[in-house]
């Protein structure tokens, strides 16, 4: 089985990286299975119904977010309509939405559990133990966790609390993307961030000038999407066999330049 994990994608530029670059990764990859992380793809913060449509329309399979998730005030009442898209499982308890979906391809199972860290963030419960729960629950198949999470230690310490106990665990959030991509000893594949989708030449996926301006003084500024200049699609691609072992990983880093 193929998966493509496309990085977190930033507003309408990042949306335009992916109808830009995807069509050629997949026919490069010919993947199975396409997941993406969306929680910045309305504006930079948050999710439409309607965003999450246009990805459906480019066969997202399955949608990953984080933090972010609640930023746009329509969400909370429509992400019971969006079947293909999950939240933080580990989110306080009573929040609406689903944590981990699980799919059928090719007569396989292929699950997706989404979790969030807790250092540097907002309020959730342990991912660790969240985890646990949730792994009583998925039994069959491959499964995959999206760990959204500020620190790299806290992400690195996750994936090797499951290693073996899931196929693949791909960081996001940071919208860096790290060169550490590698089967972890007892099997599982395991990057620290996947990286983003939008402008090259930004901060991570904004103008530069007012978050410059923030570190420099200290004080409040909006930021918004830079919709100039160079495209980039960073994402990770591997592949699996029956047995749930991985056979092969790439990660992807296009820009418009190349």
């Amino acid at each position: 089985m193929r998966i493509l994990h496309i990085g977190d994608i930033i507003g309408r530029t990042g949306r335009k990286a992916v109808t830009t670059f995807l069509p050629k990764v997949r026919q490069e990859f010919m993947p199975d299975i396409i997941v993406a992380n969306v929680e910045n793809a309305s504006g930079g913060f948050g999710i439409t119904y309607a965003i999450y449509e246009e990805f459906r329309r480019l066969d997202v399979d399955i949608m990953t977010t984080g933090n972010h998730i609640w930023d746009n005030r329509e969400t909370e009442g429509s992400i019971v309509k969006m079947d293909n898209l999950i939240r933080p499982a580990n989110l306080p308890e009573g929040v609406p939405g689903n944590g981990f979906i699980t799919i059928e391809k090719n007569g396989q199972e292929f699950t997706v559990i989404n979790l969030i860290g807790r250092v540097f963030m907002g309020l959730s419960d342990c991912p660790f133990r969240k985890f646990d729960k949730i792994k009583e629950q998925v039994n069959d198949g491959f499964i995959m966790v999206d760990f959204h999470g500020e620190a790299t230690s806290e992400k690195n310490a996750f994936g090797y609390y499951v290693d073996g106990k899931v196929g693949a665990v791909v960081g996001t959030h940071t919208h860096v993307q790290t060169s550490d991509e590698r089967v972890l000893p007892k099997g599982t594949l395991f990057q620290t961030d996947v990286g983003m989708c939008g402008a090259l030449n930004s901060v991570i996926g904004m103008e530069k000038e007012a978050p410059i301006e923030r570190f420099m003084k200290g004080m409040p500024r909006k930021f918004e999407v830079e919709k100039r200049g160079e495209l980039m699609f960073n994402a990770l691609f591997f592949e699996y066999n029956d047995n749930s072992e991985i056979t092969d990983f790439k990660r992807l880093s296009i820009t418009s330049g190349d």
